[in-house]
């Protein structure tokens, strides 16, 4: 994997890519579910175990920061920009298809990728993540409180959870893999503006 090295361009050739909001969720987002897979971590493997320690507090701050997941997002439906966002995610067109096709087949040309403020390989991620995030609340929440269910479906939430929690791992190795090639796309989550010429290259058929 190669990181590509961009100049950052003019102020005065940038382009509003996300709000205040947007970006708060992500990052609010994205350091609950680092808490999460690093408590996981020291929950599972036995090498961070011996070295963290304390296994009842880690599991309750595993169990407390799994709760807090869906709250950036609940919290932010209040902005407008935020919930345009999230129907922009839940939309696919043709040109997503396309986008998908390319993908499999490994085509890299701008032209044969087109997409609107969101690419195809962004709406899956996104709905992915979102759906593993909510079966990974309902299992844990069944681990968590054992009368809720009996034993049958308490070993199944756990089969359930351990191994989801192993896949949201991998997937979210490849998307930090992606967000560190592309250090524009994580300019614009940091600032809030990208370079036209970016937008124009990756997100043609965006229309800010």
């Amino acid at each position: 994997m190669s990181l590509r090295v961009e100049v950052p361009a003019p102020e005065s050739s940038r382009i509003r890519r996300f709000g205040r909001t947007q970006r708060w969720v992500h990052r609010t987002t994205a350091a609950l579910m680092g808490v999460c897979v690093v408590t996981a971590a020291c929950l599972y493997i036995p090498q961070f175990a011996e070295l963290v320690g304390r296994r009842e507090l880690v599991v309750r701050v595993h169990e407390w920061t799994g709760l807090a997941l869906p709250v950036p997002v609940l919290a932010g439906l209040v902005s407008r920009a935020f919930r345009s966002d999230l129907r922009v995610l839940n939309r696919f067109g043709p040109h997503d298809r396309r986008w998908l096709r390319a993908a499999l087949r490994r085509d890299k040309r701008p032209s044969a990728r087109p997409a609107g403020k969101f690419n195809a390989g962004q709406k899956v991620y996104a709905a992915w993540i979102a759906g593993a995030t909510l079966v990974m609340l309902g299992t844990g929440l069944l681990m968590w409180f054992t009368h809720l269910a009996p034993l049958m479906w308490r070993t199944s939430a756990t089969f359930v959870h351990d191994w989801l929690a192993l896949t949201i791992g991998i997937v979210l190795a490849g998307h930090i893999g992606m967000a560190l090639a592309d250090p524009e796309a994580r300019r614009g989550l940091r600032t809030g503006s990208v370079s036209r010429e970016w937008a124009d290259r990756e997100h043609p058929l965006w229309r800010p």
